[in-house]
């Protein structure tokens, strides 16, 4: 595939130089509109910058070719226009596609590769990638020449822009807090979580819960507390909490539920620190439902951001069709993810991903509304 970077102080212009150098079936790869020149700041010059390419081996009429020729018309009309011919309104009607597309691409709205990379960008955004970082992504594989492998090598550059963030998972401090929004499963993952010390490690584990907003939870914790034979304390303030804490020393895993209220209420996660040593000898894993919308995710993890969060856990995948928010977030948060739950079965129904399987379910082809 041939590649070339034209500058130009227009769309049209730019288009021009595309066409003459490349034909008809030049494919646009990205648009960026930048300025230039000027003195102290003054009587800058605008500019369109183009990277186009041509694929000798494109087959006509396919996807390409009919994409090629939507973004060549423009360049063919100006270039009518030069020598005196065609029509005016066509023109017209051309140039105004062509600034629409590039108001597009400019704000971020739209891109347009070459295949098969437009396919894989529009997978990623179908699958609630956010379009800056889809459009990364593409940048990257161009840089590297993809030819004939590009879906390999975006699993590659997801597994490792996973690999940075995520560690496995392992509990280093005594006192594991599951925080985050009401209804995600925090008590039914706590409960995994504790019989796989007491079932698998053979710790000797207990329960915290400070969830006294809801008698239903308290009684679900005490459910699963009573099945694997362990304590548990409730405690309504910190005094209650280190008072439990003190009670279960000699213990050598105690899980602490917490409540979930609405996210978007700041005085929940200041009520958390109030009623919680998220400090001492503790680690604070943020609990969040993959079902949640992507922008909801990164709204929830803005208002926990100040705690001291060590991973996160997703629940409810066994629910979920999409999941370009776990690359989102932790792309945002720069935190990897401790574990993935993925139905109601206690101590089962739970997994540590590793960064490669976290790349392939961001990458999976679902069916399009």
């Amino acid at each position: 595939m041939k590649m070339k970077k034209y500058t130009a102080a227009s769309m049209p212009e730019v288009m021009i130089q595309v066409r003459r150098e490349l034909g008809k079936d030049a494919v646009i790869l990205r648009t960026k509109e930048f300025t230039s020149g000027g003195f102290l700041g003054l009587f800058k010059k605008k500019q369109i910058e183009v990277i186009a390419a041509l694929d000798p081996d494109v087959s006509t009429g396919g996807p390409v070719k009919e994409r090629a020729a939507a973004v060549s018309a423009g360049a063919s009309n100006v270039a009518s226009k030069e020598t005196g011919s065609g029509k005016q309104a066509d023109m017209s009607s051309e140039l105004t596609a062509l600034k629409q597309e590039l108001k597009a691409a400019i704000s971020g709205q739209t891109r347009h590769y070459a295949m098969p990379l437009q396919r894989l960008y529009e997978r990623l955004l179908h699958n609630e990638v956010l379009p800056q970082i889809a459009s990364g992504l593409m940048e990257r594989l161009i840089e590297q020449g993809y030819a004939e492998d590009a879906e390999s090598k975006l699993l590659a550059l997801l597994t490792e822009r996973f690999s940075k963030v995520q560690q496995p998972a392992s509990f280093q401090k005594k006192y594991i807090h599951l925080v985050g929004p009401t209804g995600v499963g925090k008590t039914t993952t706590i409960a995994k979580l504790a019989a796989k010390s007491a079932l698998v490690d053979n710790k000797k584990v207990a329960f915290i819960t400070t969830d006294t907003y809801r008698i239903a939870a308290i009684d679900q914790l005490r459910t699963y507390a009573k099945i694997l034979d362990v304590p548990m304390e409730v405690a309504y303030s910190l005094e209650d909490y280190e008072a439990a804490r003190k009670r279960f020393a000699d213990y050598d895993q105690v899980f602490v539920d917490t409540a979930g209220r609405n996210f978007k209420d700041a005085a929940y996660v200041k009520e958390l620190e109030r009623t919680l040593d998220l400090q001492q000898d503790a680690e604070t894993y943020l609990t969040l439902a993959i079902t949640t919308r992507a922008s909801d995710l990164a709204a929830i993890y803005h208002q926990f951001a100040h705690l001291p969060i060590k991973q996160f856990i997703f629940t409810k995948i066994d629910e979920a069709s999409r999941y370009g928010g776990i690359l989102n977030l932790m792309q945002q948060a720069s935190i990897g993810v401790a574990y993935l739950t993925h139905g109601q079965d206690v101590p089962d129904d739970i997994l540590t991903p590793t960064a490669n399987y976290l790349a392939k379910r961001v990458m999976e082809e679902t069916a399009r509304a």
